[in-house]
């Protein structure tokens, strides 16, 4: 029988930490003189007791590893649970919020989606918009560290292919999530940090630029105000670009470069393949602009550029109305968000090299084919695909897919018309937002 005492333990811990980082938010408010500071003062106390009992209850319960059974609930309870505690705040602050809203606002949170039921942001309480940048920060490191140490070793949807070599048994899956986390986080950090300041220096004040740096390294997409990036204007535009584009490749790349070895990142096939696709985006978008609707100036190449990168990596700013720029747009973006960036990065859905797998697969399978004697062996990285990897990266697209339509007509049922029900599921489930 499973053991999963140990999964608690570790539970525990995290939700004693992530009270305590409710109290960053009472800081703020108290800064800016917001009376809502108390939500997280009795929000920080209530968490951390909480989490610090269940890790006393199970205290020496953790040995050296989690099998995969430990493994695999650990990961469902952390994305389960910590929504639940992050949303105490919603709930007794000032938005009020029911505990459904409030869950599904921590939710989009989280897993760095950025869909939102909150409204009147712009005269939101700044401990609130801090801890909703939060959330998201949070959720994009911990993206990073389940796509490099978790999902290769449980061998789900392909992500074997990206196993580090010293990272090659879930009895050792503690100490590697550390190792990843000590070696990513500073990364992450740094990324942010530089992110802070370049929006300082593109106009933004301190308190923004440091919550839209959280939610643009995060390529989660909360933003302090209604009108997203609309009227922030073009600087802020372009540092948001670079930062969603930076956020998108591979960190364990990033690790590699600052230890001196740059040759890894110039080869990596997955990042080739994902500025090919913003470049191509980019060309597509502008074209359109300029021979049908008749728009070719700075603002038509910014604005292209931002929400098609945007789409793309699933963060889900935006600073213009794309709708109005007609049917072509639409269904590219459409197609875009089931994209998203590389495998060991920030964002979501399908991710790049799924789709490159997914392609040398079908023509290794053609080839084989049209030419019966020749030997096609497909090819990813450099390295011979096994059957076991293409037969994972299939099953994804399969479960994916057709988790998509389910989604899709289960809006249908609740009254929604058939193309709010689509984007809607392609907006959840690729996390878009």
């Amino acid at each position: 029988m499973t053991d999963f005492r140990p999964v608690v333990f570790l539970i525990g811990l995290i939700v004693s930490g992530l009270g305590m980082t409710m109290l960053l938010p009472v800081v703020v408010d108290l800064l800016y003189g917001d009376g809502d500071w108390h939500t997280f003062g009795i929000s920080a106390l209530l968490v951390t007791v909480l989490g610090t009992s269940l890790s006393l209850s199970t205290h020496g319960s953790v040995g050296e590893g989690l099998t995969i059974k430990q493994t695999s609930a650990l990961t469902t309870g952390l994305f389960t649970i910590l929504p639940a505690i992050a949303a105490v705040p919603f709930m007794i602050g000032e938005p009020g919020l029911s505990f459904t809203d409030a869950y599904f606002e921590s939710v989009s949170g989280l897993t760095t989606t950025g869909a939102t039921i909150m409204e009147g942001l712009d005269t939101t309480a700044k401990g609130i918009l801090l801890w909703r940048g939060m959330l998201q920060w949070f959720g994009g490191i911990s993206v990073i560290v389940v796509a490099m140490v978790f999902l290769p070793l449980l061998r789900v949807g392909g992500m074997q292919l990206f196993q580090l070599d010293s990272y090659d048994s879930l009895g050792t899956v503690l100490p590697q999530a550390a190792r990843v986390l000590r070696s990513t986080s500073w990364i992450y950090l740094s990324l942010t940090v530089l992110c802070v300041f370049g929006y300082i220096y593109s106009g933004m004040g301190t308190f923004d630029a440091l919550v839209h740096a959280m939610t643009t390294i995060a390529t989660g997409g909360f933003a302090n105000y209604d009108s997203s990036f609309q009227d922030l204007g073009a600087r802020v535009e372009y540092t948001a670009t670079l930062f969603m584009l930076l956020a998108s490749l591979p960190f364990i790349r990033y690790v590699q470069l600052a230890q001196g070895s740059w040759k890894p990142f110039l080869r990596d096939s997955q990042i080739r393949a994902f500025l090919s696709i913003v470049v191509a985006i980019l060309v597509a978008l502008v074209t359109w602009q300029s021979f049908v609707n008749d728009m070719f100036d700075e603002s038509t190449l910014r604005k292209s550029l931002f929400n098609g990168v945007s789409i793309l990596t699933g963060t889900g700013y935006a600073s213009a109305d794309y709708g109005a720029w007609g049917s072509f747009p639409i269904v590219l973006f459409f197609i875009i968000g089931f994209i998203g960036g590389c495998a060991g990065s920030t964002t979501c859905s399908i991710k790049v090299f799924r789709f490159q797998v997914l392609l040398v697969s079908i023509f290794a399978h053609v080839k084989s084919i049209r030419l019966p004697q020749a030997v096609a062996t497909p090819l990813y990285g450099g390295r011979r695909l096994t059957s076991e990897a293409t037969t994972s990266v299939i099953g994804f697209f399969v479960v994916f897919f057709g988790t998509f339509a389910a989604v899709a007509l289960g809006l249908t049922a609740t009254g929604l018309d058939m193309l709010t029900s689509i984007s809607g599921a392609v907006a959840m489930l690729a996390n878009i937002g």
